[in-house]
């Protein structure tokens, strides 16, 4: 068995907010695979599902995202499930508004939900899929506003192509491991600048070593068909 844990925040009024992409991951995966009617069971809303063989365990605590980890924690113990056995997905301010990575282990980064999670959990050796709502637009606007606040415009639509992106990769981190899914799914990295100038000049520099070594080998031939010659 796995356990998908979308983190977010209970009641209406937080559904539609960047905070709550958490929720809405696990919700469409719930549609997705014709997951049971969610049920309340430890401090959180539980459905159950099947990926082909697999038993999967739809999670949404209803701690409040900072308290997270009160209702992840006991789940885990509860269904006698190993820490490698939990992902987790949650919003990250730090990426773009629809810019997914996916992580294998790592730290919270500063999440308070992930904090959460991580002390109740004891280990940082579980798949993470960071869903990136934007940074608020001014260094005054407060962060809790800004997370706290709904998509709106370009970014409802983002976030929607996004998550409809983010179904196969679950998918993937389940039946085919987090590894092979980040490769496949993760943003391809673009070199920069200067490292597209220094490859170039390399392949310039090799070009002209191949160019000479032809010249050298061409000329000694020469030079040798004159002794016979001669």
């Amino acid at each position: 068995m796995k356990m998908f844990a979308g983190l977010g925040n209970p009641g209406a009024e937080y559904a539609a907010t960047r905070h709550n992409v958490g929720f809405m991951l696990a919700d469409a995966l719930a549609a997705r695979w014709g997951a049971t009617a969610w049920r309340t069971k430890q401090d959180a809303l539980v459905a159950e599902a099947r990926l082909g063989a697999e038993k999967i365990l739809l999670v949404k605590p209803l701690t409040y995202m900072n308290e997270s980890g009160r209702a992840v924690g006991p789940l885990l113990s509860w269904y006698k499930l190993e820490p490698g056995d939990l992902i987790v997905a949650h919003d990250d301010m730090d990426l773009p508004v629809g810019t997914i990575r996916l992580r294998k282990k790592g730290s919270a980064g500063g999440h308070n939900g992930m904090k959460s999670i991580l002390y109740h959990v004891k280990d940082e050796n579980f798949p993470r899929v960071r869903i990136g709502v934007g940074h608020p637009a001014h260094e005054h606007e407060q962060v809790i506003r800004h997370v706290l606040s709904p998509f709106s415009g370009e970014d409802e639509q983002t976030i929607r192509k996004t998550i409809e992106y983010l179904l196969p990769a679950v998918e993937s981190i389940i039946v085919e491991g987090i590894d092979l899914a980040m490769n496949k799914f993760n943003p391809k990295k673009v070199k920069k600048p200067k490292e597209a100038k220094k490859n170039a000049a390399e392949q310039n520099e090799q070009s002209e070593m191949n160019n000479t070594n032809e010249t050298n080998e061409n000329t000694g031939q020469t030079e040798t068909g004159r002794r016979l010659d001669g």
